[in-house]
């Protein structure tokens, strides 16, 4: 089965692609590198000794994302990570994250039912339950009132995709991921934030390792046992690993419902004092840290209730804590050596 993996060059879509390289897939790979490297796909091609195909545009350009599909007649699932993801970003600058993230979307729906694709894998969001009522989350939880507009593109993206269900007969999974973390234990790939890191882990190593003079924790007067937010982190090749089995329920028809939605996550919630120790404890390092106000658009507390994948989906996460971030720092390290253009 040949796959198109859109975002395949960023931090998630990279670590599917060797999953479903090294499980006998085909894929292709769509990324404009807004936050990725070229130099990615080579990456790839050393770990699974396949060298993907890639193709640099944007899927927001409705002509070339139709023009892409004429040449592509042999795709038959797509796995969609392209999207802006950054909550404090979003704030700032809400219209680019609904033109880019909902156009894109509007115009990869269009190129399925124009050529005949139904199967679609969707990479949804813990924040389209906001600040639930109750934790851990269910899939059945509510979809609360959207906390920053990163959020809202993922629930609008959600019922376009249910409503594109019901009108054209797509089967679509859409994987509501909670926070991941870490790298391929080889420390070829990982996160790589394009200038300065908007998730956690990225900006502790960047941090340890002296490009960061300061980590800055965001508020410390959350209802939380140590006052700062909790988040359900999950190792990305496990998140990575659960896009692979998803594909795999599409292409045997296992599917109860056209539109599906499942929880990845740990099922564990940790608070951002709780991932600093975790680092300082695998790295031997006294991270710098400082206390400062909160951030917008940053929720209290969420984690996952993971029975319903680890059930239906046949999936489970399996990597601690200790091990996303020794991942991470070996990532961290291997950079260091590389001694990237524009990492300063």
């Amino acid at each position: 089965m040949k796959i198109l993996v859109t975002g395949g060059t960023g931090y998630i879509g990279s670590h599917t692609v060797v999953e479903l390289q090294q499980q006998g897939y085909e894929v292709v790979i769509v990324d404009d590198l807004s936050n990725s490297r070229a130099e990615v796909v080579e990456a790839i091609a050393k770990i699974t000794g396949i060298k993907p195909e890639f193709h640099q545009f944007s899927l927001a350009d409705a002509a070339k994302t139709k023009s892409f599909f004429k040449e592509q007649p042999d795709i038959e699932a797509i796995i969609h990570f392209a999207a802006y993801k950054a909550v404090g970003e979003s704030m700032a600058e809400p219209l680019l994250y609904y033109r880019n993230n909902l156009v894109s979307l509007i115009n990869l729906l269009q190129g399925m039912k124009d050529n005949g694709i139904s199967r679609f894998v969707f990479s949804s969001s813990c924040t389209v339950y906001g600040q639930p009522d109750e934790l851990p989350v269910k899939e059945t939880s509510p979809v609360k009132e959207a906390w920053s507009p990163y959020g809202n593109t993922k629930q609008m993206s959600e019922q376009m995709l249910q409503f594109s269900c019901a009108a054209y007969g797509f089967e679509v999974i859409a994987l509501r991921y909670f926070n991941p973390v870490g790298a391929h234990e080889s420390a070829i790939i990982g996160e790589l934030p394009l200038g300065v890191p908007n998730n956690l882990v990225p900006y502790i190593t960047q941090t340890a390792i002296g490009i960061r003079p300061q980590l800055m924790v965001f508020g410390n007067d959350y209802p939380t046992p140590d006052g700062t937010p909790i988040r359900d982190y999950i190792h990305v090749v496990d998140l990575a690993k659960a896009h692979v089995v998803a594909v795999k329920r599409l292409q045997a028809n296992k599917q109860k419902l056209p539109f599906e939605v499942f929880n990845l996550g740990t099922g564990t919630g940790y608070s951002v004092l709780d991932v600093i120790r975790a680092f300082e404890r695998i790295s031997g390092l006294a991270l710098n840290y400082k206390i400062t106000h909160r951030r917008p658009g940053d929720i209290e507390k969420v984690w996952a209730d993971t029975t319903f994948a680890n059930k239906e989906l046949g999936w489970k996460a399996t990597r601690g804590l200790d091990e996303m971030m020794r991942s991470a720092w070996k990532w961290e390290q291997a950079l260091m050596q590389q001694k990237l253009p524009d990492r300063p």
